[in-house]
């Protein structure tokens, strides 16, 4: 983010969302590598008990249902999500009441973790983040439906195409398979995502 006064000003508007009544949601938009993660489990670890971190990754499909799809190698776009499962549990984290327990991605293992993640019916606020919490498509307005508020993160495009590259290394792909990724389907996402930062409450410079 752009220097401490922003991160000063986004956590005091969560603080704000903390103290409504109720249980309050909040998105955190943008396309991969954007730092979105890193947003949302600041804002997250700053606030302590009163916010839980739900991010949208937990509804990718499993690898083997996306080569039944044909859809593996473009995994990370939209259709390669469970939109109306990461909606209906937005709406049920917004119902409050019971305890929800939340599936969680591990990169590690390329998978989700099913009930990884426990959200007790007196935490205030769940944050949220992923790429398509803005898109206009199936299930997606539904999830944005659920949520009080969505910020859109936004960076310089090179240098978020330098981190996906480096997270693709990270994760095993070669330094060519890496580039083509970033340069593939991974920026036919991008080009998605960013066209929804228009129906953001907030556009963030992630800079």
């Amino acid at each position: 983010m752009a220097g401490d006064a922003v991160t000063d000003e986004l956590l005091t508007r969560a603080r704000e969302l903390v103290t409504r009544p109720g249980r309050a949601l909040l998105g955190i938009a943008g396309a991969p590598a954007s730092g979105k993660s890193t947003l949302a489990e600041r804002l997250v670890e700053a606030l302590g008990a009163d916010a839980v971190l739900v991010p949208m990754d937990g509804f990718h499909l499993d690898d083997a249902v996306l080569r039944r799809h044909g859809s593996w190698e473009r995994k990370g776009a939209i259709d390669t999500f469970d939109g109306a499962g990461f909606a209906h549990l937005l709406q049920r984290l917004r119902s409050g009441g019971d305890t929800v327990y939340a599936p969680r991605f591990d990169r590690g293992l390329e998978a989700s973790v099913g009930g990884a993640i426990e959200v007790a019916p007196d935490v205030p606020l769940v944050v949220t983040e992923g790429n398509y919490l803005l898109a206009d498509t199936g299930a997606w307005p539904h999830a944005r439906a659920a949520l009080d508020e969505v910020w859109f993160l936004r960076i310089d495009p090179v240098l978020r195409r330098e981190r996906l590259i480096e997270r693709h290394m990270r994760f095993g792909r070669t330094p060519v398979e890496a580039r083509e990724r970033a340069a593939g389907s991974d920026e036919a996402n991008a080009r998605l995502i960013e066209a929804t930062a228009v129906r953001a409450d907030r556009i963030v410079d992630g800079a």
